[in-house]
């Protein structure tokens, strides 16, 4: 029995694909809200340096535990029960976060945002794809995938709004709120969005005994996700993730503090600039999602991974170059646009690790590759810093980007192809078989 997309209507694949747009929208404002807000936290709560750092390495190891916890469930329980559990963590920790009362109690609330913020993607993106009709899989995933830009414009609206308006130890409040009071309303959404048929069908005959005794013989995706052809699709696809996150973290986190504090960059100006490649790095999402449905997921990883490479060299030549007094006459400034509409590549990593595994280990795998690539590009952060006080230049150590780019690019050239295959409801571990 195969799995057509087209046993769904119009009206359920909607209520899928909007959940999944505005959850990933506000799943990443409240990843990234909290470093628009450091210094009126430090002063309401009393907190240094060192406790901001670690508020934020906490929700993002948070992430990374819920990604894989919430994968696993997905497979266990259903894409749309684990769905509907990161939607309560997500919108309870960043409510509870703003009403936080000392360090502690932040800490405990962002270990609860980080851990709704790494579920949603896993079992959102395995049921997206799963509901979805096969031929549009790229351009779906990379609509999701671009609300990540959308997320990242809220944030720095909503903390230069409230901070302008509003006492900054009521600001940070607010901005929390604001992460937390409209996923409450997803719940009516995805309380009308369907189950994965195909996952539905698996459960129905494995309950009643029909499956093949190899697949009734199965243990946990958690063990199985790493036996036979699983294994090696984990390994190569968990570098061409890992490698990207990388290249991404290494010069978002530091664009801006190269810009202001090397090239005398105004506050307005890089408010600015940081709207705009927002825009252009979704654009270079959606772009990538329709040439990989076109031409298939690794050409399309590729092309967009050295458009970014591109991007990169633009970047290196050009960031030595202070401010000039206007934007569009600035070399740096269309270099990292450029850059920024090569970083398409993370939209397709939804669709091609989950067309890489069959349904009863779908939402586990997809999940752990991207967290655990996820996990790996963290590094960035504190190894651009290294690197920059080793060689006395941010623009030096902000270049590890480059070797991140360079082994996904060459990671994605072995990953097999995907694009268009369909989901059964019985098939074998290996997919390529």
């Amino acid at each position: 029995m195969k799995a057509d997309a087209q046993t769904y209507t119009d009206r359920e694949r909607g209520f899928v694909a909007w959940s999944a747009i505005l959850g990933y929208g506000f799943d990443f404002y409240n990843l990234i809200i909290l470093a628009f807000l450091v210094v009126p936290i430090q002063n309401s709560l009393g907190m240094g340096l060192a406790d901001t750092g670690m508020a934020v390495s906490a929700t993002l190891a948070a992430s990374v535990l819920g990604g894989i916890l919430f994968g696993w469930l997905g497979d266990l329980i259903g894409r749309k029960q684990a769905l509907l559990l990161t939607l309560v963590l997500l919108a309870s920790g960043s409510l509870l976060s703003a009403l936080a009362w000392n360090f502690s109690s932040l800490l405990a609330f962002r270990v609860i945002t980080g851990i709704g913020v790494g579920g949603e993607w896993g079992a959102g993106m395995v049921l997206l794809n799963e509901v979805w009709p096969a031929h549009r899989r790229g351009f779906g995933s990379s609509l999701v995938q671009a609300m990540s830009s959308f997320g990242t414009a809220l944030a720095s609206i909503a903390a230069t709004v409230t901070l302008a308006h509003l006492d900054p130890g009521i600001a940070w409040r607010t901005c929390f709120a604001v992460g937390g009071v409209p996923l409450l309303l997803m719940l009516f959404v995805r309380s009308r969005m369907p189950e994965s048929r195909l996952w539905l069908e698996y459960q129905r005959r494995r309950s009643s005994g029909e499956l093949p005794p190899e697949k009734l013989a199965l243990s946990s995706p958690l063990i199985e996700i790493f036996r036979g052809a699983s294994l090696g699709y984990f390994i190569l696809a968990t570098i061409v993730a890992g490698g990207y996150i990388v290249n991404y973290q290494s010069i978002s986190i530091f664009m801006p503090t190269l810009m202001q504090r090397d090239l005398a960059t105004p506050l307005d100006a890089l408010r600015a600039a940081n709207l705009v490649f927002a825009a252009v790095s979704a654009v270079g999402m959606v772009v990538t999602g329709i040439v990989s449905d076109w031409c298939g997921r690794r050409l399309a990883v590729l092309l967009s991974t050295v458009i970014g490479i591109v991007g990169l060299v633009a970047l290196y030549t050009g960031s030595t170059e202070r401010y000039p007094g206007l934007l569009v006459s600035w070399w740096l400034f269309w270099a990292w646009l450029l850059w920024g509409f090569g970083q398409g590549a993370i939209g397709q990593f939804g669709p091609w690790f989950a067309e890489l595994h069959p349904v009863e280990i779908r939402a586990t795998a997809a999940s752990t590759i991207f967290n655990t690539g996820r996990l790996i590009g963290s590094l960035a952060p504190y190894a651009v810093p290294v690197i920059a006080t080793a060689v006395g230049s941010l623009r030096d150590g902000m270049m590890l980007a480059a070797a991140g780019a360079v082994v996904s690019l060459a990671v994605a050239l072995v990953l097999p192809e995907t694009v268009g295959r369909p989901f059964a409801v019985v098939e074998g571990k290996d997919r390529m078989s």
